[in-house]
Protein backbone atom coordinates (compact mmCIF):
# COMPACT_ATOMS: atom_id res chain seq x y z
CA UNK A 1 0.00 0.00 0.00
CA UNK A 2 1.14 3.57 -0.69
CA UNK A 3 1.92 5.99 2.10
CA UNK A 4 -0.85 6.63 4.60
CA UNK A 5 -1.79 9.63 6.68
CA UNK A 6 -3.94 10.23 9.74
CA UNK A 7 -5.24 13.78 10.15
CA UNK A 8 -6.57 14.55 13.63
CA UNK A 9 -8.41 17.85 14.03
CA UNK A 10 -8.71 18.97 17.64
CA UNK A 11 -11.68 21.31 17.36
CA UNK A 12 -11.24 24.52 19.35
CA UNK A 13 -7.62 23.82 20.36
CA UNK A 14 -5.70 27.10 20.06
CA UNK A 15 -2.22 28.19 21.09
CA UNK A 16 -1.81 30.69 23.92
CA UNK A 17 0.47 31.31 26.88
CA UNK A 18 -0.34 29.47 30.07
CA UNK A 19 -2.60 31.36 32.46
CA UNK A 20 -5.42 30.72 34.89
CA UNK A 21 -8.00 30.89 32.08
CA UNK A 22 -6.26 28.56 29.62
CA UNK A 23 -7.95 25.17 29.92
CA UNK A 24 -5.48 23.56 27.51
CA UNK A 25 -2.31 24.41 29.43
CA UNK A 26 -4.06 23.80 32.76
CA UNK A 27 -5.10 20.29 31.74
CA UNK A 28 -2.93 17.29 32.53
CA UNK A 29 -1.97 16.06 29.05
CA UNK A 30 1.16 13.94 29.41
CA UNK A 31 0.81 12.13 26.10
CA UNK A 32 0.23 15.19 23.94
CA UNK A 33 2.94 17.13 25.78
CA UNK A 34 5.44 14.38 25.03
CA UNK A 35 4.26 13.97 21.42
CA UNK A 36 4.69 17.70 20.81
CA UNK A 37 8.15 17.65 22.33
CA UNK A 38 9.30 14.68 20.22
CA UNK A 39 7.92 15.87 16.87
CA UNK A 40 8.02 18.89 14.60
CA UNK A 41 5.56 21.70 15.28
CA UNK A 42 4.63 25.07 13.82
CA UNK A 43 1.67 27.46 13.95
CA UNK A 44 -1.18 28.21 11.55
CA UNK A 45 -3.37 31.27 11.12
CA UNK A 46 -7.01 30.25 11.52
CA UNK A 47 -8.92 33.53 11.51
CA UNK A 48 -9.56 36.69 9.50
CA UNK A 49 -8.46 37.14 5.93
CA UNK A 50 -6.09 34.15 6.13
CA UNK A 51 -9.16 31.88 6.02
CA UNK A 52 -11.34 34.05 3.78
CA UNK A 53 -13.19 35.92 6.52
CA UNK A 54 -13.43 39.64 7.19
CA UNK A 55 -10.25 41.10 8.65
CA UNK A 56 -11.08 40.92 12.36
CA UNK A 57 -13.37 37.88 12.34
CA UNK A 58 -12.56 34.89 14.52
CA UNK A 59 -12.36 31.53 12.83
CA UNK A 60 -14.99 28.84 13.19
CA UNK A 61 -15.44 25.15 12.48
CA UNK A 62 -17.15 25.54 9.11
CA UNK A 63 -14.52 27.91 7.78
CA UNK A 64 -11.68 25.89 9.26
CA UNK A 65 -12.72 22.62 7.68
CA UNK A 66 -13.47 24.30 4.33
CA UNK A 67 -9.96 25.74 4.22
CA UNK A 68 -8.29 22.55 5.41
CA UNK A 69 -10.09 20.42 2.85
CA UNK A 70 -9.73 22.88 -0.02
CA UNK A 71 -6.02 23.55 0.28
CA UNK A 72 -6.48 27.27 -0.33
CA UNK A 73 -8.00 30.38 1.21
CA UNK A 74 -11.74 29.98 0.70
CA UNK A 75 -13.53 33.31 0.57
CA UNK A 76 -16.58 33.03 2.78
CA UNK A 77 -20.19 33.92 2.11
CA UNK A 78 -20.12 36.58 4.81
CA UNK A 79 -17.40 38.45 2.91
CA UNK A 80 -19.16 37.92 -0.42
CA UNK A 81 -22.49 39.24 0.88
CA UNK A 82 -20.87 42.28 2.49
CA UNK A 83 -19.21 43.14 -0.83
CA UNK A 84 -22.57 42.85 -2.55
CA UNK A 85 -24.05 45.27 -0.02
CA UNK A 86 -21.20 47.71 -0.71
CA UNK A 87 -21.73 47.50 -4.48
CA UNK A 88 -25.55 47.67 -4.07
CA UNK A 89 -26.01 44.42 -6.03
CA UNK A 90 -27.44 42.91 -2.83
CA UNK A 91 -30.56 45.01 -3.36
CA UNK A 92 -31.08 43.51 -6.81
CA UNK A 93 -30.80 39.87 -5.70
CA UNK A 94 -33.50 37.94 -7.55
CA UNK A 95 -34.23 35.44 -4.79
CA UNK A 96 -34.57 38.11 -2.12
CA UNK A 97 -36.73 40.26 -4.39
CA UNK A 98 -38.96 37.29 -5.15
CA UNK A 99 -39.64 36.76 -1.43
CA UNK A 100 -40.34 40.45 -0.93
CA UNK A 101 -42.67 40.55 -3.93
CA UNK A 102 -44.44 37.44 -2.62
CA UNK A 103 -45.13 39.22 0.68
CA UNK A 104 -46.56 42.42 -0.81
CA UNK A 105 -50.07 41.43 0.30
CA UNK A 106 -49.09 39.24 3.26
CA UNK A 107 -46.20 39.13 5.72
CA UNK A 108 -42.44 38.72 5.41
CA UNK A 109 -40.72 36.83 8.23
CA UNK A 110 -36.99 37.24 8.80
CA UNK A 111 -35.37 34.30 10.62
CA UNK A 112 -31.84 34.29 11.92
CA UNK A 113 -29.24 34.80 14.60
CA UNK A 114 -29.36 38.38 15.93
CA UNK A 115 -25.63 38.73 16.53
CA UNK A 116 -22.46 40.44 15.41
CA UNK A 117 -20.46 37.25 15.92
CA UNK A 118 -20.24 36.84 12.13
CA UNK A 119 -20.18 33.06 12.43
CA UNK A 120 -23.72 32.18 11.40
CA UNK A 121 -25.04 35.61 10.46
CA UNK A 122 -24.03 39.24 10.21
CA UNK A 123 -26.22 41.90 11.80
CA UNK A 124 -25.22 44.38 9.08
CA UNK A 125 -26.87 42.10 6.54
CA UNK A 126 -30.09 42.21 8.55
CA UNK A 127 -30.01 46.02 8.41
CA UNK A 128 -29.56 45.77 4.64
CA UNK A 129 -32.59 43.47 4.43
CA UNK A 130 -34.68 45.99 6.36
CA UNK A 131 -33.62 48.79 4.01
CA UNK A 132 -34.44 46.58 1.04
CA UNK A 133 -37.90 45.81 2.42
CA UNK A 134 -38.56 49.51 3.02
CA UNK A 135 -37.35 50.46 -0.45
CA UNK A 136 -39.62 47.84 -2.02
CA UNK A 137 -42.67 49.14 -0.20
CA UNK A 138 -43.36 46.30 2.23
CA UNK A 139 -45.53 47.05 5.24
CA UNK A 140 -45.41 43.92 7.38
CA UNK A 141 -41.93 42.64 8.21
CA UNK A 142 -41.33 40.57 11.34
CA UNK A 143 -38.15 39.28 12.93
CA UNK A 144 -37.98 35.91 14.65
CA UNK A 145 -34.78 36.59 16.57
CA UNK A 146 -32.45 33.79 17.61
CA UNK A 147 -30.17 34.87 20.43
CA UNK A 148 -26.47 34.02 20.41
CA UNK A 149 -24.42 34.03 23.62
CA UNK A 150 -21.94 31.54 22.22
CA UNK A 151 -20.09 33.49 19.54
CA UNK A 152 -20.79 36.64 21.56
CA UNK A 153 -21.00 37.51 25.26
CA UNK A 154 -23.57 35.31 27.06
CA UNK A 155 -25.68 38.36 27.97
CA UNK A 156 -25.20 40.56 24.90
CA UNK A 157 -28.65 39.73 23.55
CA UNK A 158 -30.39 42.69 25.18
CA UNK A 159 -27.97 45.02 23.40
CA UNK A 160 -28.74 43.43 20.03
CA UNK A 161 -32.49 43.65 20.69
CA UNK A 162 -32.05 47.34 21.50
CA UNK A 163 -30.02 47.80 18.33
CA UNK A 164 -32.78 46.22 16.26
CA UNK A 165 -35.44 48.43 17.84
CA UNK A 166 -33.37 51.53 17.08
CA UNK A 167 -32.53 50.45 13.55
CA UNK A 168 -36.08 49.41 12.68
CA UNK A 169 -37.34 52.79 13.91
CA UNK A 170 -34.67 54.59 11.89
CA UNK A 171 -35.44 52.67 8.70
CA UNK A 172 -39.16 52.67 9.33
CA UNK A 173 -39.94 48.97 9.13
CA UNK A 174 -39.68 45.76 11.17
CA UNK A 175 -41.03 44.38 14.45
CA UNK A 176 -39.85 41.52 16.66
CA UNK A 177 -42.37 38.66 16.75
CA UNK A 178 -40.54 35.94 18.69
CA UNK A 179 -37.29 35.46 20.59
CA UNK A 180 -35.58 32.07 20.95
CA UNK A 181 -32.18 31.00 22.18
CA UNK A 182 -30.04 29.30 19.54
CA UNK A 183 -30.06 26.21 21.77
CA UNK A 184 -33.64 25.70 20.57
CA UNK A 185 -33.95 27.31 17.12
CA UNK A 186 -30.49 26.33 15.87
CA UNK A 187 -29.98 22.80 17.17
CA UNK A 188 -27.97 20.60 14.81
CA UNK A 189 -27.90 17.37 16.81
CA UNK A 190 -31.38 16.09 15.93
CA UNK A 191 -32.80 17.25 19.27
CA UNK A 192 -36.16 17.79 17.64
CA UNK A 193 -37.87 18.64 20.92
CA UNK A 194 -35.78 21.82 20.95
CA UNK A 195 -36.65 22.73 17.36
CA UNK A 196 -40.32 22.04 18.10
CA UNK A 197 -40.37 24.66 20.86
CA UNK A 198 -39.00 27.31 18.48
CA UNK A 199 -41.35 26.14 15.72
CA UNK A 200 -44.39 26.41 17.98
CA UNK A 201 -43.51 29.99 18.87
CA UNK A 202 -42.86 31.02 15.26
CA UNK A 203 -45.78 29.19 13.65
CA UNK A 204 -48.43 28.84 16.36
CA UNK A 205 -47.58 31.71 18.68
CA UNK A 206 -47.16 29.26 21.54
CA UNK A 207 -44.64 30.24 24.19
CA UNK A 208 -44.16 32.49 27.17
CA UNK A 209 -45.92 35.75 26.31
CA UNK A 210 -44.55 39.28 26.66
CA UNK A 211 -45.67 42.69 25.48
CA UNK A 212 -42.14 43.85 24.62
CA UNK A 213 -38.91 42.20 23.43
CA UNK A 214 -36.91 43.92 26.17
CA UNK A 215 -39.10 42.54 28.96
CA UNK A 216 -38.89 39.10 27.33
CA UNK A 217 -35.12 39.00 27.44
CA UNK A 218 -34.88 40.66 30.87
CA UNK A 219 -37.14 37.98 32.31
CA UNK A 220 -34.63 35.34 31.23
CA UNK A 221 -31.69 37.24 32.69
CA UNK A 222 -33.60 37.54 35.97
CA UNK A 223 -33.71 33.73 36.07
CA UNK A 224 -29.98 33.46 35.21
CA UNK A 225 -30.84 32.15 31.73
CA UNK A 226 -28.33 33.50 29.22
CA UNK A 227 -28.92 34.27 25.55
CA UNK A 228 -28.18 30.85 24.10
CA UNK A 229 -30.70 29.12 26.34
CA UNK A 230 -33.62 31.57 26.21
CA UNK A 231 -36.82 29.53 26.04
CA UNK A 232 -38.86 30.62 22.99
CA UNK A 233 -40.97 33.67 23.76
CA UNK A 234 -43.85 35.28 21.88
CA UNK A 235 -44.33 39.04 21.64
CA UNK A 236 -47.98 40.04 22.03
CA UNK A 237 -49.93 43.01 20.72
CA UNK A 238 -53.56 43.68 21.61
CA UNK A 239 -53.76 40.29 23.29
CA UNK A 240 -52.55 38.35 20.23
CA UNK A 241 -49.14 37.22 18.90
CA UNK A 242 -47.74 40.10 16.89
CA UNK A 243 -47.12 37.75 13.96
CA UNK A 244 -47.23 34.04 13.14
CA UNK A 245 -46.15 32.34 9.91
CA UNK A 246 -49.29 31.72 7.88
CA UNK A 247 -50.43 30.74 4.40
CA UNK A 248 -49.20 33.02 1.58
CA UNK A 249 -46.42 34.50 3.74
CA UNK A 250 -42.74 34.61 2.81
CA UNK A 251 -39.64 33.78 4.84
CA UNK A 252 -36.08 34.98 4.41
CA UNK A 253 -33.53 33.17 6.57
CA UNK A 254 -30.46 35.39 6.89
CA UNK A 255 -28.15 32.77 8.42
CA UNK A 256 -25.43 32.20 5.83
CA UNK A 257 -23.98 29.17 7.61
CA UNK A 258 -25.91 26.00 6.92
CA UNK A 259 -25.42 23.52 9.74
CA UNK A 260 -27.49 25.17 12.47
CA UNK A 261 -30.43 26.40 10.40
CA UNK A 262 -31.19 23.34 8.31
CA UNK A 263 -33.28 21.50 10.93
CA UNK A 264 -35.67 24.41 11.49
CA UNK A 265 -35.85 24.92 7.73
CA UNK A 266 -36.83 21.28 7.21
CA UNK A 267 -39.63 21.65 9.77
CA UNK A 268 -40.98 24.72 7.98
CA UNK A 269 -40.71 23.67 4.33
CA UNK A 270 -39.97 19.98 3.82
CA UNK A 271 -43.32 18.35 3.02
CA UNK A 272 -41.92 14.94 4.03
CA UNK A 273 -40.85 16.15 7.47
CA UNK A 274 -42.11 13.82 10.24
CA UNK A 275 -40.03 14.46 13.36
CA UNK A 276 -42.95 16.25 15.02
CA UNK A 277 -46.37 17.51 13.98
CA UNK A 278 -46.14 20.53 11.69
CA UNK A 279 -48.58 22.74 9.85
CA UNK A 280 -49.14 22.32 6.13
CA UNK A 281 -48.72 25.71 4.51
CA UNK A 282 -50.31 26.88 1.28
CA UNK A 283 -48.12 29.14 -0.88
CA UNK A 284 -45.40 29.72 1.72
CA UNK A 285 -42.21 30.99 0.09
CA UNK A 286 -38.81 30.40 1.70
CA UNK A 287 -35.51 31.98 0.66
CA UNK A 288 -32.29 31.06 2.45
CA UNK A 289 -29.06 33.02 2.32
CA UNK A 290 -27.14 29.88 1.31
CA UNK A 291 -27.51 26.21 0.40
CA UNK A 292 -28.61 24.67 3.68
CA UNK A 293 -29.10 21.06 2.62
CA UNK A 294 -29.25 19.24 -0.71
CA UNK A 295 -32.53 17.68 0.51
CA UNK A 296 -34.06 21.17 0.73
CA UNK A 297 -33.24 22.29 -2.79
CA UNK A 298 -36.73 21.55 -4.13
CA UNK A 299 -38.38 23.41 -1.25
CA UNK A 300 -36.45 26.67 -0.89
CA UNK A 301 -34.65 29.24 -3.03
CA UNK A 302 -31.02 30.16 -2.42
CA UNK A 303 -29.92 33.79 -2.45
CA UNK A 304 -26.12 33.46 -2.44
CA UNK A 305 -23.60 30.81 -3.41
CA UNK A 306 -19.84 30.59 -3.62
CA UNK A 307 -18.10 29.23 -6.73
CA UNK A 308 -17.69 25.46 -6.67
CA UNK A 309 -14.33 24.35 -5.34
CA UNK A 310 -12.43 22.06 -7.72
CA UNK A 311 -9.65 19.61 -6.93
CA UNK A 312 -10.05 19.69 -3.17
CA UNK A 313 -8.24 17.14 -1.01
CA UNK A 314 -10.96 14.47 -0.94
CA UNK A 315 -11.39 14.71 -4.70
CA UNK A 316 -7.66 14.37 -5.37
CA UNK A 317 -7.41 11.33 -3.10
CA UNK A 318 -10.39 9.78 -4.89
CA UNK A 319 -8.94 10.48 -8.35
CA UNK A 320 -5.86 8.51 -7.33
CA UNK A 321 -8.14 5.56 -6.50
CA UNK A 322 -7.18 5.66 -2.83
CA UNK A 323 -9.55 4.94 0.05
CA UNK A 324 -10.31 7.60 2.64
CA UNK A 325 -12.31 7.69 5.87
CA UNK A 326 -14.11 10.54 7.64
CA UNK A 327 -14.97 10.00 11.30
CA UNK A 328 -16.61 12.30 13.86
CA UNK A 329 -19.44 12.53 16.34
CA UNK A 330 -22.70 14.24 15.45
CA UNK A 331 -21.67 17.74 16.49
CA UNK A 332 -18.78 17.79 14.00
CA UNK A 333 -19.85 15.17 11.46
CA UNK A 334 -20.93 17.81 8.92
CA UNK A 335 -17.54 19.43 9.25
CA UNK A 336 -15.45 16.40 8.28
CA UNK A 337 -17.88 15.57 5.46
CA UNK A 338 -19.98 18.44 4.03
CA UNK A 339 -17.62 21.30 4.82
CA UNK A 340 -14.38 19.35 4.30
CA UNK A 341 -15.76 18.45 0.86
CA UNK A 342 -16.26 22.07 -0.11
CA UNK A 343 -19.91 22.32 0.88
CA UNK A 344 -21.02 19.17 -0.92
CA UNK A 345 -23.11 16.48 0.77
CA UNK A 346 -22.02 13.63 -1.50
CA UNK A 347 -19.07 11.43 -0.63
CA UNK A 348 -16.33 10.90 -3.19
CA UNK A 349 -15.69 7.48 -4.69
CA UNK A 350 -13.86 5.32 -2.11
CA UNK A 351 -14.74 7.74 0.69
CA UNK A 352 -16.23 6.03 3.73
CA UNK A 353 -17.89 7.78 6.64
CA UNK A 354 -18.52 6.85 10.27
CA UNK A 355 -20.91 8.85 12.44
CA UNK A 356 -20.78 8.45 16.22
CA UNK A 357 -23.76 9.89 18.06
CA UNK A 358 -23.06 12.77 20.42
CA UNK A 359 -24.31 12.18 23.98
CA UNK A 360 -27.85 13.31 24.78
CA UNK A 361 -27.08 15.77 27.55
CA UNK A 362 -28.42 19.28 28.03
CA UNK A 363 -24.97 20.87 27.84
CA UNK A 364 -21.62 19.20 27.29
CA UNK A 365 -20.07 20.34 30.56
CA UNK A 366 -22.20 17.53 32.02
CA UNK A 367 -20.25 15.00 29.93
CA UNK A 368 -16.95 16.61 28.91
CA UNK A 369 -15.64 13.45 27.27
CA UNK A 370 -18.62 13.57 24.89
CA UNK A 371 -18.18 10.61 22.50
CA UNK A 372 -14.39 10.84 22.29
CA UNK A 373 -13.76 7.32 23.58
CA UNK A 374 -16.20 5.83 21.08
CA UNK A 375 -14.46 7.75 18.30
CA UNK A 376 -11.15 6.44 19.58
CA UNK A 377 -12.38 2.84 19.39
CA UNK A 378 -13.79 3.29 15.87
CA UNK A 379 -10.60 4.99 14.75
CA UNK A 380 -8.32 2.26 16.07
CA UNK A 381 -10.45 -0.36 14.31
CA UNK A 382 -10.12 1.58 11.06
CA UNK A 383 -6.36 1.92 11.48
CA UNK A 384 -6.01 -1.82 12.03
CA UNK A 385 -7.80 -2.51 8.73
CA UNK A 386 -4.80 -0.99 7.00
CA UNK A 387 -6.89 0.00 3.97
CA UNK A 388 -7.30 3.78 4.21
CA UNK A 389 -4.68 6.05 2.67
CA UNK A 390 -6.21 9.06 4.38
CA UNK A 391 -8.17 9.16 7.63
CA UNK A 392 -9.70 12.44 8.77
CA UNK A 393 -11.16 12.60 12.27
CA UNK A 394 -12.37 15.36 14.57
CA UNK A 395 -12.49 15.55 18.36
CA UNK A 396 -15.22 18.05 19.28
CA UNK A 397 -14.50 18.32 23.00
CA UNK A 398 -12.34 21.44 23.32
CA UNK A 399 -14.79 23.44 21.24
CA UNK A 400 -18.16 22.16 22.41
CA UNK A 401 -17.30 22.10 26.10
CA UNK A 402 -15.35 25.34 25.77
CA UNK A 403 -18.54 27.01 24.53
CA UNK A 404 -20.23 26.28 27.86
CA UNK A 405 -17.79 28.60 29.63
CA UNK A 406 -17.33 26.04 32.41
CA UNK A 407 -13.57 25.99 33.01
CA UNK A 408 -13.21 22.76 35.02
CA UNK A 409 -15.34 20.84 32.53
CA UNK A 410 -13.25 22.16 29.64
CA UNK A 411 -10.08 21.01 31.40
CA UNK A 412 -11.63 17.54 31.65
CA UNK A 413 -12.54 17.71 27.97
CA UNK A 414 -8.92 18.39 27.03
CA UNK A 415 -7.73 15.57 29.28
CA UNK A 416 -10.23 13.16 27.70
CA UNK A 417 -8.79 13.90 24.27
CA UNK A 418 -5.28 13.30 25.58
CA UNK A 419 -6.31 9.88 26.90
CA UNK A 420 -7.68 9.01 23.47
CA UNK A 421 -4.57 10.19 21.65
CA UNK A 422 -2.45 8.06 23.99
CA UNK A 423 -4.13 4.97 22.53
CA UNK A 424 -4.60 6.14 18.94
CA UNK A 425 -1.13 7.41 18.09
CA UNK A 426 0.84 4.24 19.01
CA UNK A 427 -1.58 2.16 16.91
CA UNK A 428 -1.24 4.56 13.99
CA UNK A 429 2.55 4.44 14.19
CA UNK A 430 2.49 0.65 14.42
CA UNK A 431 0.53 0.56 11.16
CA UNK A 432 2.88 3.01 9.46
CA UNK A 433 0.59 6.03 9.38
CA UNK A 434 2.12 9.46 9.08
CA UNK A 435 0.35 11.73 11.54
CA UNK A 436 -0.79 15.35 11.52
CA UNK A 437 -2.46 16.89 14.56
CA UNK A 438 -3.93 20.36 14.12
CA UNK A 439 -7.02 22.45 14.90
CA UNK A 440 -9.59 24.49 13.02
CA UNK A 441 -9.69 27.48 15.41
CA UNK A 442 -9.08 28.38 19.04
CA UNK A 443 -11.49 28.24 21.96
CA UNK A 444 -10.50 26.23 25.04
CA UNK A 445 -7.29 28.22 25.54
CA UNK A 446 -9.33 31.38 26.26
CA UNK A 447 -12.08 30.79 28.80
CA UNK A 448 -12.23 34.32 30.21
CA UNK A 449 -11.73 37.85 28.95
CA UNK A 450 -9.11 40.18 30.41
CA UNK A 451 -11.71 41.71 32.71
CA UNK A 452 -12.62 38.31 34.10
CA UNK A 453 -15.91 37.81 32.27
CA UNK A 454 -16.62 34.30 31.00
CA UNK A 455 -15.62 33.97 27.34
CA UNK A 456 -17.63 31.40 25.37
CA UNK A 457 -16.72 32.37 21.81
CA UNK A 458 -13.88 31.27 19.55
CA UNK A 459 -10.54 33.01 19.78
CA UNK A 460 -8.36 34.53 17.07
CA UNK A 461 -5.31 32.63 18.28
CA UNK A 462 -3.16 30.57 15.98
CA UNK A 463 -3.45 26.79 16.09
CA UNK A 464 -0.78 24.09 16.24
CA UNK A 465 0.47 21.97 13.36
CA UNK A 466 2.25 18.87 14.66
CA UNK A 467 3.69 16.43 12.12
CA UNK A 468 5.11 12.96 12.66
CA UNK A 469 6.64 11.27 9.61
CA UNK A 470 7.47 7.60 9.72
CA UNK A 471 11.20 7.00 10.01
CA UNK A 472 12.01 10.61 9.12
CA UNK A 473 13.25 13.49 11.21
CA UNK A 474 15.34 15.34 8.60
CA UNK A 475 12.79 18.07 7.94
CA UNK A 476 11.38 21.25 9.39
CA UNK A 477 7.85 22.66 9.39
CA UNK A 478 7.07 26.20 8.33
CA UNK A 479 4.36 28.39 9.79
CA UNK A 480 1.37 28.86 7.51
CA UNK A 481 -2.40 28.89 7.19
CA UNK A 482 -5.11 26.24 7.33
CA UNK A 483 -5.12 26.21 3.53
CA UNK A 484 -1.58 24.81 3.58
CA UNK A 485 -2.60 21.55 5.27
CA UNK A 486 -3.95 19.77 2.17
CA UNK A 487 -0.84 20.49 0.04
CA UNK A 488 1.27 19.28 2.97
CA UNK A 489 -0.73 16.04 3.12
CA UNK A 490 -0.36 15.49 -0.63
CA UNK A 491 3.37 16.13 -0.34
CA UNK A 492 3.65 13.45 2.36
CA UNK A 493 1.63 11.02 0.21
CA UNK A 494 3.80 11.78 -2.86
CA UNK A 495 0.83 13.15 -4.81
CA UNK A 496 1.20 16.23 -6.99
CA UNK A 497 -0.63 19.29 -5.68
CA UNK A 498 -3.22 20.52 -8.23
CA UNK A 499 -2.92 24.08 -9.49
CA UNK A 500 -6.25 25.00 -7.90
CA UNK A 501 -4.69 24.54 -4.47
CA UNK A 502 -2.93 27.82 -3.77
CA UNK A 503 -1.70 26.62 -0.39
CA UNK A 504 1.84 25.31 -0.11
CA UNK A 505 3.49 22.39 1.59
CA UNK A 506 4.86 23.37 4.97
CA UNK A 507 7.48 20.64 5.03
CA UNK A 508 10.98 21.97 4.48
CA UNK A 509 13.47 19.23 3.76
Amino acid sequence: MNKKLLLIILDGFGNAKANDFNAITTANTPFLDNFRAENKESELDASGEKVGLLKDDMGNSEVGHLNIGAGRIVNQLNSLIMKKIETKSFFKNKALLSAIQHAKNSKLHLLGLLSDGNVHSNIEQLWALLRMCKNEGLREVYLHAFMDGRDTSPISGKYFIEQFLLKSKEIGIGKIATISGRYFAMDRDNRWDRIEKAYNAIVHGIGEEFTSPISAIESSYAKNITDEFIIPKVIMENGKPIAKIENNDAIISFNFRADRIRQLTHSLKNTQFNEFKTKYFINLKFVGFSKYDIKLESFIEIAFALPKLKNILGEVISKHKLKQLRLAETEKYAHVTFFFNGGNEAAFVNEERILVNSPKVTTYDLQPEMSAFKIKDKLISAIKKNEFSLIVTNFANCDMVGHTGIFDATVKAVESVDLCLAEIIPKARKHNYNIIITADHGNAEKMKECGGNVFTAHSKNKVPLIIHLNNRTDFEILDGILGDIAPTILDILNIKTPTEMTGKTLIKR
